[in-house]
């Protein structure tokens, strides 16, 4: 089955450009230049992914990212011309699995858009192995289903890389590893412009996991190095 992807971008230039290169890489595109065209189709049929472009005629296609119109296991690429770090920051912040700044090389795209695919075990090549469950401190891991589930029955979801991130922690407890060794595992990438990207996605991490962010016990920054999963990490069941 082909992947599915949805773009939400209201420039009919770039639109024909991305779905163009999309199709030519074999991959199913479906175009929205409407906020309201887009919440109406997802209500119908899911995609495998969406590219997202901020600036619409009709709203903010931050408001896709941020107001869970999707499930965590749909992932979110932003795609815009707002290339400033705060705006990055902020992208990912509120969920986004990824940001890619106008105008983008064609094949860096469709590159980007297979990393997260797989990331999230949906490419056409088929599906990965599932990952263990784990537990550490009060908290399980499910890495597949994206969630965290607390002894006090809470259930927290994550998003897709999210989830990547603390599997790639969990995986070296009481290791180092610097922000590029966490790009590289989460995105395939260890050349990010900007150091902010991996720290907003680790701030996210923390909130969820109710770790303390002015003296974390969970996830602790080692300053100059990285970060390092500070709790023992064993397999659940």
């Amino acid at each position: 089955m082909k992947t599915l992807v949805y773009l939400l971008e209201d420039d009919p230039d770039i639109s024909r450009l991305i779905v163009r290169t999309l199709t030519q890489q074999g991959i199913d595109v479906q175009a929205f230049r409407r906020l309201s065209e887009f919440q109406r189709e997802i209500r119908r049929t899911m995609p495998d992914l969406c590219l997202i472009d901020l600036s619409l005629p009709d709203g903010d296609g931050l408001s896709v990212v941020r107001d869970s119109l999707l499930p965590a296991s749909v992932p979110k690429v932003i795609v815009t011309g707002r290339g400033n770090i705060t705006d990055r920051v902020v992208g990912l912040e509120v969920g986004a699995d990824d940001y890619i700044v106008k105008p983008f090389e064609p094949r860096e795209l469709v590159a980007r858009i297979r990393a997260v695919l797989r990331r999230v075990r949906q490419t056409p090549e088929g599906p990965t192995p599932a990952k263990p469950l784990v537990c550490f401190g009060d908290w399980s891991a499910d890495f597949d289903g994206c969630t965290l589930s607390h002894a006090d029955g809470e259930v927290v979801q994550m998003s897709s890389s999210e989830a990547s991130l603390l599997h790639a922690l969990v995986s070296a407890p009481g290791r180092v590893l610097s922000r590029s060794q966490l790009l590289d595992a989460t995105t395939g990438r260890s050349d990010e412009p900007f150091d902010r990207s991996m720290d907003a996605r680790i701030s996210r991490l923390r909130k969820k996991l109710r770790d303390n962010t002015k003296s974390p016990e969970i996830i602790r920054t080692v300053y100059g190095a990285g970060y390092v999963f500070a709790l023992a990490v064993t397999p659940k069941g």
